[in-house]
């Protein structure tokens, strides 16, 4: 191995592959084995068996169905509000040096603190889970993008301006298309941080959706179904995350994502 030498996709997959392998075999190992009683941890073939009675006869299906429904609305809502938010913050420095302090101070604020507040005033249906997403993403999202906007090289808007290119037309034009596809990344990872948002959320008041089964399964001490909640939040995870980049890399051919 050498620092950043690039390997090829078939030994991508395989090392990918090798350490779920592992990780499932040295799970194996420690239940199978006797060393971690089934109250704290589940062997897998149980924890398989607790899946498909959770997807066959108690509607984990509509459970997961709503969850992603939870995560995609915050989350484009966060997203339509931060992106505009964040391209006038990086390109224009009045506007970052009015907003930039109250934003750097809002985004330290977890959103679950959150939570009884917004139950109050949103009472406990999907708008309050709704907003939960939205709090916890959107102040990142101002931010990573007035980053990206504002570091786009300095001798294109020179040049633009040049060229004749108006106020207007250095934004639409050279601001915007560089700093696209860097916004496009950063999207992707703060989808990632809305998954633990909606976790949140479903934990108070809720009577549906992943985190609501978590919560159940704990009362009953069925560490089977909480391993198999957990399991699915990252193969969907996973899945968003790699058509994320698929579509990254259609919309965006010259970056390297």
């Amino acid at each position: 191995m050498k620092p950043l030498a690039p390997i090829s996709s078939t030994a991508r997959v395989v090392l990918g592959i090798s350490f779920f392998v592992l990780f499932v075999a040295a799970w194996s190992y420690a239940t199978f084995g006797g060393f971690v009683s089934k109250t704290f941890l589940a062997n897998p073939l149980t924890m398989l068996d607790d899946g498909w009675l959770l997807l066959t006869k108690q509607g984990f299906l509509h459970d997961i169905g709503m969850t992603i429904w939870r995560v995609i609305g915050g989350f484009v809502l966060a997203a339509l509000f931060a992106v505009p938010i964040g391209i006038l913050m990086g390109a224009y420095k009045p506007i970052e040096a009015f907003l930039e302090p109250f934003v750097s101070f809002a985004r330290y604020l977890p959103a679950s603190a959150f939570i009884p507040l917004l139950i109050l005033w949103a009472g406990i249906g999907e708008l309050q889970k709704l907003l939960v997403i939205f709090i916890g993403s959107v102040f990142q999202l101002i931010l990573m993008v007035a980053v990206s906007v504002g570091s786009v090289r300095r001798d294109l808007v020179e040049a633009s301006l040049t060229l004749g290119a108006r106020d207007a037309g250095v934004l639409k034009r050279v601001l915007i298309p560089s700093a696209a596809p860097e916004i496009a990344e950063i999207l992707r990872l703060v989808l990632g941080w809305a998954w633990t948002y909606v976790i949140v959320a479903e934990l108070i008041g809720s009577s549906s959706g992943i985190g609501h089964m978590i919560i159940d399964s704990q009362a009953l001490l069925a560490t089977g179904q909480i391993i198999f909640g957990i399991i699915v939040i990252g193969i969907i995870g996973l899945i968003s995350d790699y058509a994320f980049k698929a579509a990254n890399r259609r919309l965006f051919p010259w970056s390297i994502i």
